[in-house]
């Protein structure tokens, strides 16, 4: 199946960024715009979503069902993907129905996608074999997608994210961790040629890569936690796309960027460094700001 045979987008593009201070450091920095390949299924989430949209039509499923938060970047998208493919989808929502929907709840099912809300508690379970051989039973013909797109076949996907990139000429890739799918894939597509940079979105996640001189895990730019935020991140996205015109998010990207620049003014990378940044999209967790937040 290829990349386009269910999702319509463009080919992701390579911006070079020509700042005044990767001169002065004596480094190139090129952006992987991963956020332009579709409206919708944006970055990273069709990459990892790919093969499970393969499995599910070659076994025959009739639905995806997936699980997220009220704005879950991975739930609009698999509502989106799964349409496009010709399925139906089901998200289970951590947490009571609220009152108002969220954007991204809307969306997903103005595409078609059945919502289920569970308790938080509840979706603490939402690995556990027991908790999944019920799920499965309520929906026989559902293939079940792990939060996120996680697992073999999200890093199956991953390892595409690079295709058509010579990426043997980058000696830094850097890209945002949250699952840590994306990062695996990647580092599985780079191997040995660059050193794999993941910047960590949330706190207190498990360090499963230490070890490895090639890849480096970085926990100092999560921002207190997944989703949280302050003033000086949201204006430091607001600067970089006046500089670059490069709109970012305050959950993965606008993080991944801001973490990338001021490891660049600290020298953390030598003279003649050349990185990737992978841009992952999710865009449309911006909504959740109030108007005028952001100049994007």
């Amino acid at each position: 199946m290829s990349s386009t045979q269910y999702i319509k987008g463009i080919s992701p593009s390579v911006q070079n960024l020509q700042l005044q201070i990767f001169w002065e450091k004596g480094i190139q920095v090129d952006v992987l715009r991963l956020d332009q390949i579709h409206p919708i299924v944006s970055g990273n989430k069709w990459y990892k979503l790919k093969y499970y949209l393969k499995e599910a039509v070659d076994k025959n499923y009739r639905s995806i069902l997936t699980f997220g938060g009220a704005y879950s970047n991975h739930i609009v998208a698999t509502a989106c993907a799964a349409k496009e493919a010709g399925l139906q989808s089901i998200g289970i929502i951590r947490g009571e129905k609220p009152h108002q929907l969220s954007s991204t709840l809307s969306d997903a099912i103005a595409l078609g996608m059945h919502l289920e809300f569970i308790s938080r508690e509840d979706y603490k379970s939402k690995s556990d074999p027991v908790f999944l051989k019920g799920l499965a039973e309520k929906y026989p013909n559902a293939l079940i997608v792990p939060e996120g797109g996680a697992g073999q076949l999200g890093v199956m996907g991953s390892k595409e994210m690079l295709d058509g990139i010579d990426h043997a000429q980058y000696t830094h890739i850097l890209c945002a961790i949250g699952t840590g799918t994306s990062f695996e894939g990647l580092s599985q597509a780079v191997g040995s040629n660059s050193q794999m940079i993941g910047i960590v979105v949330l706190k207190g996640m498990r360090e499963v890569y230490t070890g490895s001189p090639q890849k480096q895990i970085i926990h100092a730019y999560h921002f207190g936690g997944y989703a949280k935020k302050n003033d000086a991140l949201l204006a430091f996205m607001n600067h970089f796309f006046t500089q670059t015109k490069i709109p970012s998010d305050f959950v993965y990207t606008g993080k991944l960027f801001y973490a990338m620049m001021d490891m660049v003014e600290k020298d953390v990378f030598a003279v003649g460094s050349r990185l990737l940044v992978v841009h992952s999209g999710g865009l449309q967790g911006n909504r959740s700001l109030p108007a005028g937040t952001l100049v994007f």
